[in-house]
C-alpha cells in the first residue's frame, strides 16, 4: 500500500477554510438548539425553536479562518514533531491541541457573538451578529470578545485529544484493510465516529463554556467564579443532568459535522493535490 503524500501548508489552509465554512453553515440550526438547551435562562426563554439561524453572520466571518489556522497548524506539526512512528497517537494529540489553541484566537470572538445572538441575550437591543458585536465592544471592550477563552480551550483540548488520534487510527486501520489510500467519503465515516465519541464525552465542558460566555456580569464590579466553582455550582444547584444538557444535539451535530468537516477537508486536499477523491 503506497503512503499518501502530506498536503502543503497552503493546501491545508485552503482545504481547512472550505471545510470549516461548510460544516458550520450546514449544521448551524442544531448548534442553536444545543446552545439554547445549555443556557441558564432555559430553552424556551432563550428562543426555543424560533430563529435558529440567529447569529449565523458571525459564523460566516469566523469559520473559514478558524478552521484554516487549525489545519495549517495540525498538518505542519504532524510532519515536524520529533516522535517516532510508534508514538503517532501522541503526535496527533499534541498537534491537534496546539492547533485548537491557535484556532481559538479566532473562534472565541465568533463564539461569544454567536451564543449571545442565538439566545437573545441582549433582547431587542441586538438582534443581529453585528449589533451583538457592537454591544460587546461598547460594554466590555476587546476583552469581552475573549470571554470564555480559557473554558473553550479547556473544552477543545480534551475534545481534539480524543477525536484526532481516534480519527487517524481509524483511517490507518481502514486503509490497511482496503490496501489503498482512503477516498474522502471513507475518511468522512471515520471522522463521524471519532467526532461523536469525543462530543459525548466532553459535553460537560461545553456546558461550562456556554455558561461563561453568556455571563454578562462585569468582572470589575463583581468577581466571577472560577471554572471549578462554576462547574460545582451547576452540579449542586441543577444536578448532574444539567452538565449533559444538549448532549444529544451536540453528539448528533458533531458526529454528522465530523463527517462533513473531515470529509470535505479530505476531498479538498485530494482535489488540490490532484489525487483521486
Amino acid at each position: 500500500m503506497s503512503a499518501q503524500p502530506a498536503p502543503t501548508f497552503y493546501q491545508s489552509l485552503l482545504a481547512g477554510g472550505v471545510a470549516g465554512t461548510a460544516v458550520d453553515l450546514l449544521f448551524f440550526p442544531i448548534d442553536t438548539v444545543k446552545t439554547r438547551l445549555q443556557s441558564s435562562q432555559g430553552f424556551i426563554r432563550a428562543g426555543g425553536f424560533k430563529g435558529v439561524y440567529k447569529g449565523v453572520g458571525s459564523v460566516v466571518v469566523g469559520s473559514a479562518p478558524g478552521a484554516a489556522v487549525f489545519f495549517c497548524t495540525y498538518d505542519t506539526l504532524k510532519k515536524t514533531l520529533p516522535f517516532p512512528a510508534e508514538y503517532a497517537p501522541l503526535t496527533h494529540m499534541l498537534a491537534a491541541s496546539v492547533g485548537e489553541v491557535a484556532a481559538c484566537s479566532i473562534r472565541v470572538p465568533t463564539e461569544v457573538i454567536k451564543t449571545r445572538t442565538q439566545t437573545s441575550t441582549y433582547g431587542s437591543a441586538a438582534q443581529s451578529s453585528w449589533a451583538a458585536a457592537r454591544m460587546v465592544m461598547s460594554t466590555e471592550g476587546v476583552r469581552g470578545f475573549y470571554r470564555g477563552y480559557g473554558s473553550t480551550v479547556m473544552r477543545e483540548i480534551p475534545f481534539t485529544s480524543l477525536q484526532f488520534p481516534l480519527y487517524e487510527l481509524l483511517k490507518k486501520r481502514l486503509a490497511k484493510v482496503l490496501e489503498r489510500p482512503l477516498h474522502a467519503y471513507e475518511a468522512a465515516v471515520c471522522g463521524s465516529f471519532a467526532g461523536g465519541v469525543a462530543a459525548a464525552l466532553t459535553t460537560p465542558l461545553d456546558v461550562l463554556k456556554t455558561r461563561v460566555m453568556l455571563d454578562l456580569r462585569d468582572p470589575a464590579k463583581q468577581a466571577h467564579p472560577s471554572l471549578a466553582q462554576r462547574f460545582a455550582q451547576i452540579y449542586r444547584v441543577e444536578g448532574a443532568k444539567a452538565l449533559f444538557a444538549g448532549v444529544v444535539p451536540r453528539t448528533l451535530w458533531i458526529s454528522a459535522g465530523g463527517a462533513v468537516f473531515l470529509g470535505v477537508y479530505e476531498w479538498a486536499v485530494h482535489a488540490l493535490m490532484g489525487a483521486p477523491v
